[in-house]
């Protein structure tokens, strides 16, 4: 998996361990090798985790799924199950792709969706419904799933579906609430894909992008029991005071929905879940460790805070910040050089007419702010997939001299922060992450390195 960022630190001493550190992350990731270790063939005997399937029962095995590291994870499918494959269709996102065999990719856009993505949320429905009790079928989800896999439901358009996404994004909505909405509002999320499944045997693996690793909030749990309910889904347009901004048609279908008059997702106890199993295979917390054992073996007193990491990323970034000066200052919680790790994944609250940039971005400048003339502390954020917001960047680098570099070239750092504009400053002076698709997608980790000053 390429990892390879164009610029880090003006500092190169500091340089290699921290692309050392950020590269055992992902690759403790790769998708690829997290699907291929919970699947395991002998003969027409398959394990998948501490399962064993009989491929002999089977008539047709079909893959289904959606996710930006849908290629991989389905190579993986692949490599394990060869031509007993009689089908398959995943949508990733555009750029996302690889060659596959058995498995047809489709390309659809992320974060909002596109008709790319309704047609291969439609041909993903349909192969679905055809598989029969004798049949298996493998579901491949991972960060991203939730917009690229879209299947409005009755009485909605793409074009609803596209304005309330826009609107829940720049509402500041937590991703466990945007699902929400999208479960709500399609035909296949919140286990309406097991439903379609049902009665086949339906095998789920996922990459965990969502903090904690709820079932029913990765890729908006297309095929898992939902815990959510329409007052769930209201009491979010009620907090972010959406209900002026979202499609009359979104508001009609959630209010017949607390009336009553549609039914709601599947729950635990639905017979659809009969003959299901699912898998996380790789979260935020396997990249995160492995951070910290890298960081380690690079001579940093090493201290994993959080996997639970949410907020403004402006505010979290001065939590980074003072983290680090607690550190220079009494040597506590650890000794310098120390390196602290948060994973999860924060928001980012836009004005009427924003710049360029993402939460990671916006959280290492909004740290470079605070870091003016403290010489001794780093603070890196990273999107694990590579692509943080709608630009090429992966995130962030901000140290003590990140906004002297802006003065020189007469940026101001305040002024891109107000504008939610941290690409254009960071790109300026030197402190983007680039490192291309990466084909995972874990969240986000944070890190605070710190020497003495």
């Amino acid at each position: 998996m390429p990892f390879d960022p164009v610029v880090l630190l003006p500092n190169q001493t500091q340089r290699q361990p921290i692309l050392t550190i950020l590269q055992a992350a992902l690759s403790a990731v790769d998708p690829f090798s997290a699907t291929q270790s919970y699947l395991r063939r002998q003969g027409n005997r398959l394990t998948v985790g501490d399962r064993d399937y009989d491929l002999d029962r089977y008539a047709r095995v079909f893959v289904i799924g959606a996710g930006k590291a849908g290629a991989p994870m389905a190579q993986a499918v692949e490599a394990a199950l060869g031509d007993r494959i009689a089908d398959g269709l995943v949508v990733v996102k555009t750029g996302h792709t690889g060659p596959t065999q058995s498995v047809k990719l489709a390309e659809a856009s992320h974060p909002t969706p596109d008709q790319a993505g309704v047609d291969a949320g439609m041909g993903i429905l349909e192969m679905a419904q055809s598989a029969g009790e004798d049949d298996l079928v493998i579901a491949l989800l991972s960060g991203g799933g939730s917009a690229l896999l879209v299947a409005p439901a009755p009485g909605l358009t793409l074009a609803d579906i596209q304005s309330m996404t826009a609107s829940l994004l720049a509402s500041g909505a937590t991703i466990n609430e945007i699902n929400c909405l999208r479960k709500h509002t399609s035909a296949v999320k919140g286990g309406q894909l097991a439903r379609a499944v049902a009665p086949a045997t339906l095998i789920t693996l996922a990459l965990s992008d969502v903090i904690g690793s709820p079932l029913d909030v990765i890729a908006s749990g297309p095929t898992v029991p939902d815990q959510s309910t329409w007052d769930d889904a209201w009491r979010i347009v009620q907090r972010y005071e959406l209900e002026s901004e979202l499609p009359a048609a979104i508001v009609q279908r959630l209010q017949a929905g607390l009336n009553g008059d549609e039914p709601d997702t599947p729950k635990p106890d639905d017979s659809v879940f009969a003959s299901s199993q699912t898998l996380v295979v790789a979260d935020n917390r396997v990249a995160a460790t492995a951070a910290a054992r890298a960081a380690e073996s690079q001579g940093y007193n090493t201290l994993l805070l959080t996997t639970y990491l949410e907020g403004e990323a402006s505010q979290v970034a001065k939590v980074a910040v003072g983290l680090g000066r607690e550190i220079q200052a009494f040597h506590a919680p650890l000794q310098p050089p120390a390196c602290l790790i948060l994973g999860g994944e924060t928001t980012v609250t836009l004005g009427a007419d924003p710049g360029m940039g993402g939460r990671n971005q916006e959280l290492a400048l909004s740290a470079a702010t605070a870091l003016q003339d403290k010489p001794g502390i780093v603070v890196v954020s990273l999107a694990t997939d590579g692509t943080d917001g709608p630009t090429d960047s992966a995130g962030g680098i901000a140290d003590a001299a990140t906004v002297a570099r802006g003065k020189a070239l007469g940026l101001d750092a305040e002024s891109a922060l107000r504008r939610h504009d941290a690409y254009p400053y960071l790109r300026a002076v030197n402190d983007l992450l680039l490192t291309g698709p990466t084909q995972t997608n874990v969240n986000d980790l944070v890190f605070v390195f710190v020497h003495e000053a």
